[in-house]
């Protein structure tokens, strides 16, 4: 069970709240989620009440989501009664999440039902596209209603669920019994359940990833088609790998089991979102059988499968409500999600998800695409974490200008810093793999919480190598300079550099996208259809008067494709003539000339060998092979 924060060390407070479970009468959740393929979830709760006012809440802040995303314009048709009387509710006027009653006298028990709309193909998080007619993921938060004024630790839920004839399921949520299609839950808190969703499908498939050993780990696999379940026997021992790699880098692990939810759709929301003893991973259908694809994606499962032990296990004290409606504070997420990006990045070829090559690809991406970023003039990394409620809406369009939530991939370079500082200053004796031990090992347990401090960070890092560890991360965290943190990179032996040439990871990567990414020549990115996704600040496609949201409807005077444009700004090299293009912009039509003629330009990382290779050592296998 996990913990939230209260004022007593973890393990007190985990007795603590076991005793409060097993005294408090079980609210009782059943979810009928056998009419899934339309869209349609109903469920039903009764909670034990006494006479007088009752405060029922929706959850609002979703853990992992960083943000009030709970999808309340979906939850519909809530009816209260009590020994078959219709009992009112009100909407309170200021937090739209919360619901008033009044109970009567004589009543010990309300029943409560509604029903859930998952909405049709849309992005988001797990409030967006989550059914199709051959899968579905249910996340508990969406399908339940709770008591004001008591932590989530403390209530216990007695839940049930039946799922569509013949579909079979996954999930962390220890099981008490079945029946048919039937499955009833061992009672647990909310905390524990809003924890672990359920993934269930037609096409299912689940691949032991420890045999044998005494803790499981489950890859549940759910397709829109049963070929894409035909995962190939090496990639099985790559995430056996990762298994292995993740619990060598940690020296501990503190879940009961562990459970990859994997969701191969292309009509589902595609994101990653990290649970205690699963996670909730949803890319495209040819995710696991095409080579391309698979090399798209084979960072995800790494990255939340580190999330056990960051986010989960050490969360930061801000992060750690004690319930679904207080908010969050994210001014630690460089920690919760950039050392989680990093540490997901470098598990990735260590396991042999990925290789060397595609690491070092994905490296030079993100440092060019950070260091290039108009909006480091103006917006200091830390509040790209305070404001992430923020930024995980904002639109793609000036993007550079903007800044996203740049403390994934700038939490990336930051670490990677921290890691080569640490291997240098210790003449190799340390690295970043000894505070991970330090900081999320320890001894083994099951579900629990430790949150922390940035002073925290700081003493833990401090207890691997001494130095200014406060002023090495202010400086990062605050900086408005021009440049990306490229001393990670620098010193870890290479150097970024801008070439003709595309990298393979690269041209999937455009592939799979279905558009032509020209962020360093043009500075545009532009789908295959002709729509500018992106114009980037001072670049030779800004100064010509381009904005995104515009279409190419022609290059030199030929119809747009990717490869007429890609082919203009090659032979801009010989061509003394701006690139002339017709836009269509609204309803207007313009033609604009872009006066480029540096060609092709793509970021990549070589080695400067007047340095050692610590990356290549950071990225090599520390626990073997299966």
């Amino acid at each position: 069970m996990a913990l939230l924060k209260i004022a007593l060390p973890w393990l007190v407070s985990n007795m603590l709240a076991a005793t409060l479970l097993a005294q408090t009468p079980p609210i009782k959740l059943s979810v009928d989620a056998s009419d899934a393929t339309r869209r349609l979830l109903h469920t039903t709760m009764q909670f034990p009440v006494k006479p007088g006012p009752f405060s029922l809440l929706y959850p609002k802040w979703i853990p992992g989501e960083h943000g009030p995303t709970g999808p309340i314009e979906d939850l519909v048709g809530i009816k209260v009664s009590a020994n078959g009387k219709s009992i009112p509710w009100s909407r309170d006027a200021v937090n739209m999440y919360e619901f008033h009653l009044d109970i009567p006298a004589g009543v010990s028990a309300i029943d409560v039902t509604a029903e859930f709309i998952s909405p049709p193909e849309s992005g988001g998080f797990s409030s967006g596209s989550s059914i199709t007619s051959q899968l579905a993921v249910l996340s508990w938060n969406q399908l339940l209603l709770y008591p004001k004024g008591v932590p989530s630790d403390q209530l216990n839920i007695q839940a049930t669920l039946k799922v569509p004839n013949g579909w079979r399921y996954g999930t962390a949520l220890p099981i008490q019994s079945e029946s048919g299609n039937q499955i009833v839950f061992k009672p647990s808190s909310l905390t524990t359940l809003i924890d672990s969703p359920v993934q269930t499908g037609a096409n299912f498939r689940t691949v032991d990833l420890s045999p044998g050993e005494p803790v499981a780990h489950y890859l549940h696999l759910a397709a829109d088609s049963e070929r894409a379940l035909r995962i190939a026997e090496p990639e099985i021992r790559h995430y056996r790998n990762l298994v292995s790699e993740a619990e060598t880098l940690f020296g501990a692990r503190h879940f009961r089991d562990y459970h990859f939810l994997y969701t191969l759709s292309d009509h589902v929301a595609h994101f990653g979102l990290e649970h205690h003893e699963s996670s909730d991973d949803r890319t495209d259908e040819e995710a696991l059988v095409d080579p391309d694809h698979r090399r798209v994606s084979a960072g995800l499962l790494p990255h939340e499968f580190v999330h056990s032990w960051n986010g989960k296990y050490r969360r930061p004290a801000g992060l750690a409500t004690p319930d679904y409606n207080e908010p969050m504070q994210g001014n630690l997420l460089w920690v919760y999600e950039g050392l989680t990006e990093y540490l997901g990045e470098i598990l990735t070829p260590r396991s042999g998800l990925s290789t060397p090559a595609d690491f070092l690809d994905e490296l030079a991406a993100e440092a060019a695409e950070l260091d290039r970023k108009a909006g480091r003039a103006w917006r200091p990394l830390e509040d790209t974490a305070v404001a992430a409620q923020i930024l995980y809406g904002a639109r793609a369009d000036y993007s550079d200008l903007r800044r996203s939530v740049d403390y994934y991939t700038e939490g990336t370079l930051i670490w990677l810093d921290a890691d080569v500082t640490i291997r240098t200053l210790s003449k190799g004796a340390k690295s970043l793999d000894d505070f991970c031990k330090l900081w999320a090992g320890g001894a083994s347990t099951e579900p629990a919480l430790k949150t922390y401090t940035f002073d925290d960070v700081v003493k833990t890092l401090n207890a691997v190598q001494p130095h200014d560890w406060a002023k090495f991360l202010n400086d990062r965290l605050h900086s408005t300079e021009p440049h990306a943190p490229l001393n990670g990179i620098v010193n870890g032996g290479y150097k970024l550099v801008y070439t003709k040439d595309r990298s393979d990871l690269w041209k999937i990567r455009e592939e799979v996208r279905k558009g032509v990414d020209l962020s360093y020549s043009l500075g545009l990115v532009v789908k295959e259809s002709g729509e500018i996704l992106d114009v980037h600040v001072d670049t030779p496609a800004a100064r010509a008067g381009i904005a995104p949201a515009a279409k190419i409807i022609a290059v030199q005077g030929r119809e747009f494709s990717p490869a007429v444009l890609r082919h203009a700004v090659e032979d801009s090299v010989t061509d003394k003539n701006p690139i002339a293009l017709i836009v269509k912009d609204g309803e207007y039509y313009k033609t604009v000339a872009i006066d480029y003629h540096g060609g092709e330009q793509y970021p990549h990382l070589v080695r400067d060998t007047s340095k050692p290779d610590l990356i290549a050592a950071i990225i090599k296998a520390h626990a073997g092979t299966k």
